[in-house]
């Protein structure tokens, strides 16, 4: 593994950790800036509505910029926002402060992608896209933790210093080993040319099964904790094991789902997405049942996560001569579907649907992602249509 995709690694991590680790010291962030919990909330919901509408935006400005120092220039902003987080002295100036930093993040994940691919062996495409996505998988079984740690210990403010401190070495690794021209053919292409790719169909459908998936999932993950303490009567302390077996799981399923995809993109995301909406049946099923619920942890998240990478090769290879606009919709795509699932799963409880009935809204939507992703393909083969002549150079 070279030392450039480790480095974007690392940066992945940093993001996903800035990203989620807030929930683990939201208290006492509302507590030292004096606003309730429910406010403090916003800088999570923030976060997301800046990832889903600045990431575009800022990679469209930012197109004609070389990669590598657009990565370095998205890195140090990243540094000093988390710098900005930990010295704000209200609340405002810190959800500002998350806000920018949620800009960058957008836009990373989407250039983050291209460079890896851009500087991955042919055969080894798949596994460059899953690297970056295992970053946060990674970022909730260890960075989420560990911030949360840091934060009990040494106050709210030294947890946002820690992941200030993870960026800078990640922006150091990457300025030092990055090839200068890492992905420099993304740089390339025109304004028309980056819509002209959004509008193919293997393009914006694999943007709505993204989108599709998270619905599925996160209207059940959203309220993983009062599930498996409701229906399948854990204690609270048993709660975060369960979820490290799901995180453990998650980090797996992303490598494989990498290698599924550098084998065949389309029967792999199908193969897995189908998965999806058998083993979300099943989790309603054993959900009374402790033990086979702790097997399925491991199973289910290790299926949520490994569509990432073959979905991500698809509209990378299908968008590789203006990847910018496509590349960062990718995480906009994620974040609207997280939304939606969360609002859905929310106004369904609040109508008495019951959290064990949760997994059948993930079934629906997977088995509409499977649908959606066999007429995409079949369009594609009645078309002929291949896919265009990539610009990326490594």
């Amino acid at each position: 593994m070279s030392l450039p995709l480790i480095a974007l690694f690392l940066a992945a991590f940093a993001f996903g950790t800035a990203e989620f680790v807030i929930a683990g010291v939201l208290p006492e962030v509302a507590l030292g800036l004096g606003v309730t919990v429910p406010v403090a909330g916003y800088l999570i919901s923030g976060y997301a509505i800046g990832i889903a509408i600045g990431g575009p935006l800022l990679a469209l400005v930012t197109k004609k910029m070389r990669r590598k120092t657009l990565i370095l220039v998205l890195g140090s902003v990243f540094v000093a926002g988390q710098v900005l987080s930990a010295l704000a002295p209200n609340f405002e100036l810190l959800l500002l402060a998350r806000l920018l930093v949620s800009f960058v993040h957008g836009t990373f994940f989407g250039i983050a992608a291209i460079v890896a691919v851009s500087i991955a062996p042919p055969n080894r495409k798949g596994f460059a896209v899953a690297l970056i996505l295992a970053g946060l998988t990674v970022s909730n079984i260890l960075g989420v933790p560990g911030g949360t740690a840091v934060g009990s210990a040494y106050g709210w403010r030294a947890t946002f210093w820690a992941v200030g401190a993870v960026g800078l070495v990640a922006t150091i690794v990457i300025a030092l080993f990055l090839p200068a021209r890492a992905g420099e053919g993304a740089s390339a292409s025109s304004f028309r040319r980056e819509f002209k790719a959004l509008g193919r169909q293997q393009v914006w459908s694999s943007l709505l099964i993204a989108a599709l998936v998270m619905v599925g999932q996160y209207s059940l993950f959203t309220f993983i904790a009062p599930f498996l303490i409701e229906v399948t009567r854990l204690d609270t302390g048993t709660v975060p094991w369960m979820l490290l077996l799901y995180g453990v799981g998650s980090t797996a399923g992303v490598f494989i789902g990498g290698r599924l995809a550098d084998w065949n993109m389309m029967r792999s995301l199908t193969v897995i997405l189908t998965a999806q909406a058998v083993l979300f049946i099943i989790v309603h099923l054993v959900s009374p049942y402790a033990v086979p619920m702790a097997f399925l942890a491991l199973l289910w998240g290790g299926t949520n996560f490994a569509f990432g990478s073959p979905l991500q090769a698809r509209i990378l290879t299908w968008a590789s001569d203006a990847p910018n606009l496509a590349s960062s919709l990718i995480p906009t795509a994620y974040n609207v579907g997280i939304a939606i699932g969360a609002i859905l799963g929310a106004v369904l409880l609040e109508a008495n649907f019951g959290y064990a009935n949760l997994p059948f809204i993930g079934a629906a939507a997977s088995s509409l992602s499977v649908l959606l992703a066999i007429g995409s393909h079949l369009a594609e083969r009645r078309s002929s249509a291949i896919p265009p002549v990539s610009t990326l150079a490594g």
